[in-house]
């Protein structure tokens, strides 16, 4: 009968944080690529090693937050302070809670090589109560669909200029992931990543580890964490995140009680990617072109060569 008991509170203890999560009263965005109002993405947090910001994260629920594996190479669990409800890194911030680390739990198969599972858990030294500042955002689920040209939104004190201090947000479309590989090169976009981004170029104010949300009804459920591509600039480089339905089993085995909220994404739009092949044809056309560039400066070396022998035996007679 115990156990009875407690596994009927686990579930409803689930169903609540799968309504509840994604909530955010002070949110009415419409447009980015501002500095974000207060309480506008409450499950944002901040992670500090040694005083200072290094990388970002989402609160999951109330004791854990969802980040990046690579941020955490060589990092000791107890070096890291973790800042919810954090609005700004220049002053003081009324509605904001720290709280040390007693875990940091990366993805056993993330491969720093190739960023393939770019995950990490973050268990904190003690709950948070939430408020309107701080709450547990939802959580792809295992199943979802996203395709390209769906508007999502990134957040973070990242890259959007170099002294941003305030917490800052951009919406910006995904990225079909074979689109995506033509970018990159083809292989290196896996079908554990999601892309984002505007491919004409322009920075994303996103940290590494940060969330990729978007909307879906009253709800805001978390796609994506930053991974890598963020803030360069480059034209026709997306930014790419670890694909957060690919570890819902991974994330509730390492969460035994509290478990997260995942929702189930429906995306309403179609991939219009080019195919891989499409993108090998490309690389032809590029590697044919190089080549003909290249014999046309060697060409024309030869000929300044020459140019310059025959002036030297005219000068010489």
């Amino acid at each position: 009968h115990s156990y009875q008991v407690n596994h009927t509170q686990c579930v409803i203890v689930q169903l609540m944080y799968q309504i509840n999560c994604g909530k955010a009263p002070l949110n009415t965005r419409i447009v980015g690529g501002q500095t974000a109002p207060a309480g506008s993405w409450p499950w944002q947090a901040s992670l500090h090693m040694s005083g200072s910001h290094f990388c970002g994260g989402s609160l999951i629920n109330n004791q854990w937050v969802l980040s990046a594996a690579h941020c955490f190479q060589g990092a000791t669990a107890s070096l890291l302070t973790v800042y919810v409800g954090r609005q700004t890194q220049g002053s003081s911030n009324p509605n904001e809670v720290s709280r040390s680390v007693s875990s940091v739990i990366n993805h056993p198969n993330y491969n720093s090589a190739t960023n393939d599972n770019d995950i990490a858990l973050l268990k904190l030294s003690s709950t948070v109560t939430f408020t309107n500042y701080i709450r547990p955002v939802c959580l792809a689920a295992s199943g979802s669909s996203v395709h390209s040209g769906e508007d999502v939104w990134v957040t973070g004190w990242g890259t959007l200029r170099s002294s941003a201090n305030d917490l800052m947000e951009v919406d910006v479309p995904t990225v079909g992931n074979r689109q995506c590989n033509c970018d990159y090169g083809v292989g290196r976009i896996t079908n554990n990543m999601i892309c984002a981004g505007l491919r004409e170029g322009g920075r994303t104010p996103g940290d590494s580890g940060g969330p990729l949300v978007i909307k879906q009804g009253d709800q805001w459920i978390q796609l994506g964490v930053v991974s890598f591509g963020i803030g360069c600039a480059r034209p026709e480089l997306p930014g790419v995140y670890a694909l957060v339905s690919s570890y819902m089993t991974w994330i509730n085995n390492q969460i035994s009680s509290n478990q997260p909220g995942f929702v189930n994404f429906r995306s309403s739009g179609t991939d219009k990617s080019l195919t891989t092949s499409s993108c090998f044809i490309l690389y032809l056309v590029f590697v044919v072109h190089s080549f003909l560039l290249l014999r046309a400066r060697f060409e024309e070396q030869q000929l300044n060569q020459a140019a310059f022998v025959t002036n030297r035996v005219f000068l010489s007679v």
